[in-house]
């Protein structure tokens, strides 16, 4: 992995989280990171703008200034004020990035995470990996103010899960996963959920039954496969491997609820220029799970 890593930054809870989760990442790897803040500037003339925009300056300089006094040698530190539209200037800042951090704001009253406009736009678009760190959740770095507290602490600490799709060569996501956890020095968990054909429902019980049995041990015998190449690549890598019966987005969900530090899913490339590019399980992650998130590109 090269380039910086990339934290969009604009002043809010979720952004100086993100910031203190980029920052630990950066240290872990031996990256530099590169905090963005894009101020898209009017096309007219409307007052107080300029000091809008010097305090926004001012406020951006502080924090690169704070990184650099917390990590001191441990990773480079830059900032970049751009006038563009968010979305674009963090799509932009990815293609050289070896990843993007971005904030999400907490739960709201469906009980779900607010994913902002510009995060998705660049959780759909961007060629590097993407994480998503929540205002309450993001872990921390070395002790310091810009790394966050307890909970976040408990977070760093917490095993890697992978939601693995069979379906597509994600050796990308498969990667990321294990150096993650590598990095970190913690189990990692993956996850791969399956469904019987559509209308075996209407199948006698006992075909069923058989076929339950017979498809269940085919999914695991792929499910090993697919994992077999990275065990040996990693040999020392505390990896449990979990096969569930069920859609794929609600497994990795519930699987996420307890004891994870990050979960780590694929998002596949779709050149199409309109429709969704996320698919349901990254969708499902993004809004309903507490810790850290990270959506790999591939194919």
């Amino acid at each position: 992995m090269s380039g910086p890593i990339v934290v969009g930054f604009d002043g809010s809870p979720e952004s100086v989280a993100a910031t203190g989760w980029a920052a630990r990442e950066a240290l872990l790897r031996g990256l530099s990171l590169e905090l963005v803040e894009a101020w898209p500037w009017p096309k007219a003339d409307v007052p107080g703008t300029g000091d809008a925009i010097a305090w926004s300056r001012q406020r951006l300089a502080e924090k690169e200034a704070e990184l650099r006094s917390v990590l001191a040698a441990g990773a480079e530190v830059t900032s970049t004020h751009v006038p563009e539209d968010p979305a674009e200037a963090l799509e932009a800042a990815g293609r050289h990035a070896a990843m993007l951090v971005l904030g999400s704001r907490g739960l709201g009253a469906l009980r779900g995470f607010l994913v902002g406009s510009v995060s998705q736009e660049v959780l759909r678009r961007a060629a590097c990996p993407v994480v998503l760190v929540r205002a309450e959740e993001g872990p921390t770095a070395p002790e310091g103010p810009v790394f966050g507290g307890p909970a976040a602490d408990a977070a760093a600490e917490g095993a890697v899960l992978l939601g693995l799709d069979l379906r597509h060569d994600s050796a990308e996501v498969i990667a990321f996963a294990f150096e993650a956890a590598r990095l970190r020095s913690v189990p990692l968990r993956v996850v791969h959920a399956w469904m019987p054909p559509t209308g075996s429902e209407y199948m006698a019980f006992a075909a069923i039954g058989g076929m339950d049995a017979e498809l269940s041990a085919a999914e695991q015998r792929q499910f090993e496969a697919a994992l077999s190449p990275w065990r040996e690549r990693h040999p020392r890598a505390a990896v449990e491997a979990e096969l569930v019966r069920g859609h794929a987005a609600a497994a990795v969900v519930d699987a996420a609820a307890d004891g994870t530090g990050l979960v780590v899913v694929g998002r596949r490339v779709r050149h199409a220029p309109v429709g969704a590019h996320l698919g349901p399980v990254a969708h499902a992650v993004i809004h309903h799970v507490r810790c850290p998130v990270a959506i790999v590109s591939y194919g």
